[in-house]
C-alpha cells in the first residue's frame, strides 16, 4: 500500500460488529443510489451518483469485527478524462474496538494525489467518513442529500 493513498479515521462509541453492519448499509451513510448486496464476502453492489456515473463493487474481504474491503470492479466517472480511474482500487475499512469505542481507519487504496479525481474525492471522502459515517454511527442518520433517482 502506498503511503500517499487517501486515509481518514474516526472513533465512536459503538461495537466493531455494529460498525461493520452500519458500513454495510451503504445508503444509510453515503448519499447514493444503491442496488445489490453488501453484507457478506463476495457480495456485489452498484452505486450510482446520477447521470451515467456508476461504481461496481465486490466485497473482497470481510473479517467480522475487524475489516471490510470493497474492490471497485468497474466504474464510469464521466466528469473526468479517465472515466475508469477508480477501477481496481480498494476501499478499506479497518476497525479496532477498545473499551466500547471503535476506531475506524479508512483507506482508499489507489486514490493518490497523482490521480485526477483526488482534488474532489479527498474532500468528498473526508465528508463521507468524518461527518456522515460518524453521524450514522452515533445518531443513526447520515449527513447527505437524498439521491436523485
Amino acid at each position: 500500500m502506498a503511503k500517499n493513498d487517501f486515509k481518514s479515521s474516526i472513533s465512536a462509541k459503538i461495537s466493531a460488529g455494529e460498525a461493520i453492519k452500519k458500513i454495510s448499509n451503504v445508503p444509510g451513510w453515503w448519499g447514493v443510489t444503491f442496488s445489490g448486496s453488501s453484507e457478506k464476502q463476495n457480495d456485489q453492489f452498484i452505486i450510482k451518483m446520477g447521470g451515467d456515473s456508476f461504481f461496481n463493487f465486490t466485497i473482497a474481504e470481510l473479517i467480522p469485527g475487524k475489516r471490510v474491503v470493497w474492490l471497485v470492479t468497474d466504474c464510469n466517472m464521466p466528469w473526468y478524462s479517465d472515466k475508469k480511474e477508480w477501477a481496481n482500487t480498494k476501499l478499506i475499512f479497518d476497525l479496532t474496538e477498545n473499551n466500547d469505542v471503535t476506531d475506524l481507519s479508512f483507506t482508499h487504496e489507489g486514490l493518490t494525489p497523482e490521480v485526477e479525481c483526488y482534488k474532489d474525492c479527498a474532500p468528498g471522502w473526508t465528508h463521507w467518513i468524518k461527518t456522515s459515517l460518524f453521524s450514522y454511527f452515533t445518531t443513526g442518520k447520515g449527513v447527505f442529500r437524498e439521491p436523485t433517482i
